[in-house]
């Protein structure tokens, strides 16, 4: 992801991506953020992605089971086409940019060059994988476990990170994200017969999610574009990958049966998620290139709360048991605790 220090992105409605890292010197307490990646922004960003996911989880479960629709790579390629609609809208009406530092008076018809591209495309390949694999780890598994095994992908982002950008965390940043697995078991510890399948797609989304994450926090630094030009390439790649290989498959034929197609309830649902996943994507560009990745992850572990109340009011499923409760409240105590080290630079 890119970076700017530029004073005047406040100013903007919607701003372009800058140094999370940077100093401070515009009337912002340093002192709280001290020694930590999250400044007022980042925070921000943060709260911003907790709500968009809470909605966008809750509009695919409702296309996927409430309304049974089978075809998970559709909804991706929707969205993608959504995004990318949006995004051209927007820097055509100048009211974004896709490069850091670029003023909206000056955008042009090139959008972003051949190179760009090409350097983006490790980012674009792993998100795609990162999509089509957590939209497929929603249908198997009801909410309340899916967010608890959705936990554990701090700890495949921490590992990830190291290897990537040799990040190292604190004794107390350790412990919280120790707590948050612990809590994550204890709340399973009931129902893991439920569904191998749906739990080792579970898993393998939480793989995907740390590559992609930490692949952001890597090549998205180098690529001289911001959230909302990493979200183009990343749609003007993966686009006409997924458009062949839903047609392959026989999924947009097969699509045209759909019993509930035509239901404005159905359509309703679609449409939000898909604009939620535009504003989703932005907020995971944003929130990790400001703060980090593991970052990221905790805040996904942090707004759990809403998403597995909304899940046992809306969907059912895990029932409300002790153990359940003891796991869920040591996540959300580690996630608080991560927060709190992140705040007071620990």
């Amino acid at each position: 992801m890119a970076f700017s220090s530029s004073s005047n992105s406040s100013k903007n409605l919607l701003p372009v991506v800058s140094d999370g890292s940077t100093t401070s010197k515009g009337g912002v307490d340093e002192s709280l953020f001290k020694g930590s990646a999250m400044t007022k922004r980042g925070a921000y960003a943060a709260i911003s992605y907790m709500g968009c996911a809470v909605l966008l989880v809750m509009f695919n479960k409702a296309a996927l089971s409430s309304y049974g629709f089978p075809f998970a790579n559709v909804i991706t390629l929707f969205q993608m086409i959504c995004s990318c609609s949006f995004l051209y809208a927007m820097r055509r009406w100048k009211i974004i940019s896709f490069t850091v530092g670029e003023p909206l008076s000056e955008n042009t018809g090139s959008v972003v060059p051949y190179k760009t591209l090409v350097h983006t495309l490790p980012l674009a390949l792993s998100y795609l994988l990162y999509m089509l694999v957590t939209m497929e780890s929603v249908r198997g598994v009801n909410v309340p476990m899916y967010t608890t095994l959705r936990r554990t992908t701090v700890v495949f982002t921490m590992v990830v990170e190291y290897f990537l950008t040799a990040q190292k965390y604190s004794s107390s940043v350790m412990s919280s994200v120790a707590l948050i697995v612990l809590g994550a078991f204890i709340a399973g510890a009931r129902d893991l017969s439920f569904d191998s399948y749906g739990y080792a797609v579970v898993l393998l989304s939480n793989v995907t999610t740390a590559i992609y994450l930490a692949t952001i926090a890597r090549i998205g630094k180098s690529s001289g574009l911001n959230s909302f030009g990493l979200m183009w390439c990343n749609g003007i790649i993966c686009l006409p990958i997924l458009l062949f290989w839903t047609t392959l498959r026989g999924d947009l034929t097969a699509m045209f049966n759909f019993p509930y197609l035509y239901s404005p309830g159905f359509q309703a649902v679609m449409l939000l998620s898909c604009i939620m996943a535009f504003f989703l994507n932005y907020c995971i560009f944003l929130n990790t290139t400001l703060n980090s990745a593991t970052t990221q992850t905790i805040c996904g572990n942090m707004k759990d709360l809403f998403t597995i109340g909304l899940g046992w009011i809306l969907f059912g499923g895990l029932p409300f048991d002790f153990f359940n409760v003891l796991g869920q409240f040591l996540g959300f105590l580690g996630s608080g605790l991560y927060a709190y080290c992140k705040l007071k630079g620990k």
